[in-house]
């Protein structure tokens, strides 16, 4: 039965704030743990493979729960409903995570409600795409309406990576001036170098002490300052003065790019005692006189990021529970098709006798995967890469122009090349497409280039490509219930679907596993601090650092780290694509004209039982 322009249009804002959520917690979760909170990266990379393991029991058995679901309102909308007002509040408190909280604690927080937002989002997740072959009987009308709602799901997730970094630092920001957490304090010894650094950004050995410091403000929460802290360019916002307290030469926040300069500082609040390690390119410094003073203003933003998040989280909980309830309100389930319920055993059974069904789990894990590490990591490219002071606005605008691209895909690309090919042909365009931009980012990486807009090239066929599928792998999906009726004599749209939001998550967890070992063992998440604590001490392991750069000239451990980075970031990526590719290639038989074979099979089989 076809929809009317109300209820496609409910369907469709649904989805919008359903992969809003979706896309926030797959691509931040790690970033806020790790970077902001303090979670080892191996641990947070454990913690989410072990849900998604947790969730290949309870997706599952969430598809049969909503199958025997009968109510007056209807078998999906009362999940709808339940699982995004519990998720909502999931969501809020997984970024709400209390400061106070020690090491284990901090842990055992993300764990328990990272598990607890994998449960309540399959909750909405499996009854809001089961309507789609409930809505439809197969063919166009199918494709028409997944299209929609992966088009929307589209628009939902390019909103939150154009949007969350830029409002989670104004928002954090505004919090911040309200908060009566921060204290500034004003060092009574200070050691301050500067150090040289070549054309690539890496130090060349050059260092000069310099003997006067005129004023030195940090600020930051309490918290920060109960034990040695370190601050750098990634964390924090500051202005910087050399020579006379006038300023003979100053250099500000907007002054500061990777090639020309960044900071490192230690801080014993104990002793309020700093060691700031100022590097600077060939020619600035030369500019810099070793009798000159140095004046240094910083505020914190892991504050800002902390409070940022917390706060936007809230705002997209609410504009999730909002957009689910416009969905339950004017959609109407008006197919007549029976959806038969099993015993989890036989529902396994019946997914391993289904082989397109398996194609298409195998398939989508795969595709995923290779997408979601990507997304995972590229926050760490523009941050410790690229870097610079405005690594935000670059990393936003690249994001701006991926999203606007798989938009574009979804609603332009998509319609047009299905004029011209079949979906089979198009999945072999969109993924050859991904890997020829991975290709390319790989060999602009390495060829030095700084600047973002290079890199719109690739991001244009990865995005692109990321969008068309967004849309193939759920028409694909669909296709597969009737080819399940066909051969198994049962419509599982619930446990289908289910499999697809497990997959899904499952990419994602395996994802954030490899994006975590990988930061770990690349040491990514410190490549811009270059130095480690030295018996305990962060500002003997400074010290040490800059009398090792003195004495043994430059260091390459930066440079590896980012080379390791964007190997990961797209070669591992095209050999999963391409192993994808190879499956789906050797397994998937669903073509248009069998499609249609089977369409009409099901027509005569239910106008026999009718009759």
């Amino acid at each position: 039965m076809k929809l009317g322009f109300k209820e496609k249009a409910a369907y469709g804002i649904g989805a919008v704030g359903k992969d809003m959520v979706y896309m926030l917690s797959a691509s931040y979760i790690l970033y806020y743990y790790q970077d902001i909170m303090g979670v080892s990266a191996w641990v947070m990379g454990i913690i989410l493979l072990i849900a998604r393991v947790f969730d290949a029991f309870n997706d599952p058995l969430m598809g049969v729960v909503v199958a025997k679901t009968k109510t007056k309102w209807g078998k999906f909308r009362p999940w709808l409903f339940i699982g995004t007002l519990t998720n909502a509040i999931v969501l809020f408190f997984m970024f709400a995570a209390p400061p106070a909280l020690n090491a284990k604690g901090m842990v055992a927080y993300a764990a328990i409600f990272y598990i607890l937002w994998g449960v309540t989002y399959t909750m909405m997740d499996i009854p809001y795409w089961s309507m789609v072959p409930a809505f439809t009987e197969g063919g166009k009308d199918r494709e028409a309406m997944s299209a929609l709602g992966r088009t929307c799901a589209g628009v939902g997730s390019a909103i939150i990576t154009i949007v969350t970094i830029l409002a989670v630092n104004a928002i954090g920001n505004l919090a911040l001036g309200k908060s009566n957490d921060n204290v500034t304090i004003s060092p009574n010894e200070v050691i301050a170098y500067v150090v040289e650094m070549d054309e690539t950004g890496a130090p060349t050995g050059a260092v000069k002490e310099l003997a006067g410091v005129k004023n030195i403000a940090l600020t930051a929460s309490k918290k920060e300052f109960e034990t040695e802290t370190s601050f750098n360019q990634s964390n924090s916002s500051y202005q910087l003065k050399f020579g006379d307290y006038e300023g003979d030469v100053t250099y500000t926040e907007e002054d500061f790019t990777k090639d020309s300069s960044s900071l490192d500082v230690a801080v014993n609040p104990a002793s309020s005692e700093v060691v700031l390690a100022v590097y600077l390119s060939s020619e600035e410094y030369s500019k810099v006189d070793e009798s000159a003073g140095i004046a240094l203003t910083l505020s914190s933003t892991k504050e800002v990021d902390r409070l940022g998040f917390k706060y936007f989280t809230l705002i997209v909980a609410i504009l999730f529970f909002v957009f689910t309830c416009i969905t339950c309100i004017f959609i109407r389930e008006k197919s007549t098709v029976d959806v038969q319920t099993a015993k989890i055993g036989d529902m396994i059974k019946a997914l391993v006798q289904n082989d397109q069904a398996m194609t298409m789990v195998i398939t989508i894990v795969l595709v995923n995967s290779a997408i979601y590490v990507t997304s995972n990591l590229l926050i760490y490219f523009f941050k410790y890469d690229l870097g610079g002071a405005n690594w935000q606005g670059n990393y936003t605008l690249f994001n701006t122009f991926g999203g606007g691209m798989q938009i574009l895909a979804m609603c332009i690309f998509f319609p047009v090349l299905r004029k011209f090919f079949n979906t089979i042909k198009m999945f072999y365009i969109a993924v050859f497409s991904a890997i020829g931009g991975y290709v390319i980012l790989l060999v602009m990486a390495l060829g030095g280039v700084n600047s973002v807009y290079p890199f719109l090239v690739p991001g244009f066929f990865i995005f692109a490509a990321v969008g068309i599928l967004n849309v193939l792998v759920t028409v694909f999906l669909a296709n597969t219930v009737d080819y399940g009726e066909i051969k198994n004599n049962r419509r599982d749209e619930s446990v289908i679907f289910s499999m697809q939001t497990f997959v899904v998550k499952l990419a994602s967890g395996i994802a954030a596993l490899v994006a975590a070992i990988s930061l770990s063992v690349f040491s990514i998440s410190s490549s811009d601090t270059t130095y480690e604590a030295v018996e305990g001490s962060l500002i003997l392991g400074l010290k040490t650092y800059i009398a090792d750069l003195a004495s043994r000239g430059a260091t390459v451990v930066s440079n590896s780290s980012v080379i390791g980075l964007r190997f990961v970031m797209t070669v591992l990526p095209v050999a999963v694509l391409v192993i994808g590719f190879l499956v789906f290639k050797a397994k998937y038989i669903l073509s248009d004209e069998k499609l249609e074979e089977i369409s009409a099979q099901i027509k005569e089989r239910r106008a026999a039982e009718g009759a």
